[in-house]
């Protein structure tokens, strides 16, 4: 299952804050879908820290499609 999570037009810190409580309830093989128009630099070291992967794709419009999912293993 994938949890989306619009964060294109919330002001900081809102979307880190509703991504990291999303991925509390990230189940084994499920992945969340973080849109934003920005990289989350912070973001990704916590992520990074915690045991998670990500992907990124920035569409022709401007928004970066960032997908995340627990590591394998």
């Amino acid at each position: 299952m994938t949890t989306i999570i619009d964060g294109r037009e919330l002001q900081p810190p809102e979307p880190m804050e509703r991504t990291l409580a999303a991925l509390d309830g990230l189940a084994d093989g499920d992945d969340l879908l973080l849109l934003l128009y920005c990289q989350p630099h912070p973001l990704f070291n916590i992520l990074r820290n915690n045991g998670y992967v990500w992907t990124e794709e920035l569409l022709p419009e401007g928004t970066r499609e960032i997908r995340i999912r627990k590591a394998p293993g």
